[in-house]
């Protein structure tokens, strides 16, 4: 629903939901918005013929309450639950932000297994910073237990943070469960604070990002 935030407000959810129906998107993620319950939301969207197989949560919220995450995400009747921001000094993230991140996410990866929903973490280039010989987005991964958390590909994040794609796709080909694609404006500033103007995501294909290897990668890692 995140690609359709400037018209919702404008048109309503309803009508939002229609436009997608009519573009033949049968399947969308995003969250319940206020003044709805998630049954409400679920039931506009079959109505359409649509599915909501990926929901979102805030990080305190997993953290602090997990049953009701899993709750709302089964009420939608998803199957995945996705944080796409770790709380941390922006532009500083370190090492004791993903170290409390592993131990977070391992703790309530392994409650939204046991009630049948797979969590991933949704990454924003920030975690790109140095560790060692790598990064802190390779610890996140490599000490994370794959058996309950899984992670989402946001190419454009992804490389605004310094990595490729295509690369972590690679080299990580288990673990991750689903992009999102993007593409990037020709020459800007990048950083590791996880923040840019959304005027520089771009039509896919005519930015900075190399498409068709990201799509390679993707479709042999399964």
């Amino acid at each position: 629903m995140y690609s359709f935030r400037n018209i919702t407000p404008e048109i309503g959810i309803e009508a939002t939901l229609d436009k997608i129906r009519e573009m033949g998107i049968t399947e969308i993620e995003g969250g319940v918005p206020v003044g709805y319950t998630p049954e409400e939301f679920r039931i506009m969207f079959e109505q359409r013929g649509i599915s909501i197989p990926s929901t979102g949560a805030g990080y305190d919220q997993l953290v602090n309450n997990p049953r009701e995450v899993a709750d709302r995400a089964k009420a939608l009747g998803s199957k995945f639950v996705m944080v796409a921001w770790i709380p941390h000094d922006v532009g500083n993230f370190n090492y004791e932000n993903a170290r409390q991140a592993v131990e977070d996410f391992n703790i309530a990866g392994r409650f939204l297994s046991k009630h049948g929903l797979t969590f991933k973490y949704h990454f924003h280039g920030y975690e790109m910073r140095e560790h060692g010989d790598s990064t802190l987005l390779e610890y996140i991964i490599e000490n994370t237990d794959p058996r309950h958390v899984s992670f989402q590909l946001d190419i454009f994040w992804a490389h605004f943070g310094g990595a490729d794609p295509a690369e972590l796709l690679k080299r990580y080909p288990d673990r991750f469960v689903s992009l999102h694609l993007k593409d990037m404006q020709h020459g800007i500033e990048k950083n590791l604070t996880g923040l840019t103007n959304p005027e520089y995501n771009v039509v896919l294909g005519t930015g900075e990002l190399d498409i068709p290897a990201i799509m390679k990668a993707a479709i042999d890692a399964g």
